[in-house]
């Protein structure tokens, strides 16, 4: 069976969270003897052969990060160009990532997710969501196995099933809320979580504080 993955991340691969996860899914995909090939959105001189490429394929799988509680700009735009397929026998699934920790967090976006297919002329294939996905791009190899290696078994249980069961996703996607223990020790160590975030956002380039509010001067009191 064969896996037409469009990447949804505006980010290009070698600095995107998602498509380091995509690698550890497409192996254990792979490994049952199916096969998979790969495109990516942020390469918009390509959207002309991801397009042929969708309406060629009858089995996809959408993989995105989680942007402001929905979908990234770049997939809404790109979905926008394309038509509903006729009598199809389409089937999307979608891989969906994000920073936040608890999968509740992930929720909204999957629930727009479940109607997506339906307008595409398609059938829904169930999404894979994980949330704590944030430090992926920054640590170690070692501690990124650790990471993504689950998707790894994903892959295989998507090559086997051909869908994603909710069963199967709500327990993959745990914790759904933090307990009240969890919350604790999150508060007793905001300060040294702080200090991560600001090593974090200068490997991407922010050259200000994380606590400028560049735009309050517009804000009405």
């Amino acid at each position: 069976m064969h896996l037409f993955i469009v990447s949804c991340t505006p980010r290009i691969k070698e600095k995107s969270n998602t498509d380091k996860i995509l690698e550890e899914f497409k192996k254990g995909y792979e490994s049952c003897g199916n096969t998979t090939e790969t495109f990516y959105l942020y390469k918009r001189n390509e959207w002309e052969m991801i397009r042929t490429k969708f309406y060629e394929n009858d089995n996809i799988l959408f993989a995105l990060p989680l942007y402001v509680e929905c979908i990234p700009g770049i997939m809404a735009e790109f979905l926008e160009t394309l038509k509903p397929k006729q009598d199809s026998n389409t089937k999307i699934g979608f891989l969906l990532q994000g920073g936040f920790a608890e999968a509740s967090q992930l929720r909204c976006c999957e629930s727009y997710l479940e109607t997506l297919p339906a307008l595409l002329g398609c059938e829904y294939n169930g999404t894979l969501l994980k949330g704590n996905m944030f430090a992926v791009s920054f640590i170690g190899s070692k501690m990124r196995k650790q990471l993504t290696e689950p998707f790894y078994n994903m892959g295989k249980y998507y090559a086997q099933n051909n869908y994603f069961r909710k069963e199967v996703v709500n327990d993959f996607a745990k914790p759904e809320y933090f307990s009240k223990k969890e919350i604790f020790f999150s508060n007793v160590f905001s300060p040294l979580n702080k200090l991560l975030f600001n090593v974090f956002a200068k490997k991407l380039g922010c050259k200000g504080s994380l606590n400028d509010r560049p735009y309050q001067n517009y804000v009405k009191e």
